[in-house]
This record gives C-alpha cells, sequence and structure tokens, in this order.
C-alpha cells in the first residue's frame, strides 16, 4: 500500500501537467479566447449567410443573437491576472489593463454594433442587416489595433 501512497503526488503533477489552465488568471483568459472564437464562428457564419442569394434569415437571427450575447460580456472576461503582464499566455495587450477607459470604449462600441446587428436581424430586415455589419467590423478591428497582439 506504501507504494501506491508514494505514487499519488506523482500523478496529481502528471495530471495537472496535461490539464488546462492552472491558475485563476490563465482559467480566465482560456475562456476568453473559447468566447471569442464563439463570436468569430457566429460572424464568419452570418457573412456567409449573406452571400447566399436567399439566406436563412433563421440562421442570420441566430448568428445575430450569439454575436450580441457575447458581445455585452467582452468588458467582463479581462480580470486582474489574466493578462501577459501576468505570465499568462493570451493575444489581450497590456493595454487593456493599463487603459481601461479606452478598453472600455472600445467594448462599448462592439455591445452598440451588436445590439443594432441583432436589432436589424431580429426584423428580419436583410438589407438592414448587411448594413449592420460594416460597423461591427470595424468595432472589432478598432479594438484588435489596440488591444489585442498581432497573429504570429
Amino acid at each position: 500500500m506504501k507504494p501506491l501512497i508514494l505514487l499519488a503526488p506523482f500523478a496529481s503533477l502528471a495530471l495537472a501537467a496535461c490539464g488546462g489552465p492552472q491558475t485563476p488568471g490563465a482559467k480566465a483568459a482560456h475562456e476568453r479566447h473559447e468566447n471569442f472564437e464563439q463570436i468569430g464562428k457566429s460572424f464568419k457564419a452570418l457573412g456567409e449567410e449573406l452571400k447566399k442569394d436567399a439566406p436563412d434569415v433563421a440562421k442570420v437571427k441566430e448568428s445575430a443573437t450569439t454575436i450580441n450575447n457575447y458581445a455585452s460580456q467582452v468588458k467582463t472576461w479581462f480580470p486582474a491576472g489574466s493578462g501577459p503582464q501576468d505570465g499568462v499566455k493570451t493575444h489581450a495587450l497590456e493595454a487593456v489593463w493599463k487603459d481601461p477607459d479606452g478598453f472600455g470604449l472600445a467594448a462599448a462600441k462592439l455591445t452598440d454594433a451588436a445590439t443594432a446587428l441583432n436589432s436589424a436581424a431580429q426584423s428580419g430586415d436583410l438589407a438592414a442587416v448587411r448594413g449592420a455589419v460594416p460597423p461591427l467590423g470595424a468595432a472589432c478591428k478598432g479594438c484588435h489595433e489596440k488591444f489585442r497582439a498581432k497573429d504570429d
């Protein structure tokens, strides 16, 4: 029985090394990444649907709803301890935490653009949806330019 007791701590360490994020900051950064992935997938699906001759309005509504739901939460995804200055692997730049007012404004622009897109989508007016896509893209780009590291 003693050999098993001696191996338990090593097994725990091995399992921990294989697992996902271990610190609260790393966990927050991982969840943030996953959430942004959902926004990106929904934005891509929306764009693909709008390229069709006869877009499926239900799919447009679904994508817009997802984007809107996530966009309204973005500002909460950057808790203290989840940035590169904390040793966390993330695309977020320190500017998120050093310029919280600027980041808040960028997040508000995203929320406003996502709300407008969702309103247009829920109305079923595809012309209005198409008109709401560029401001959403601009809000994403504006935030990426100042608060996100370039992809390698």
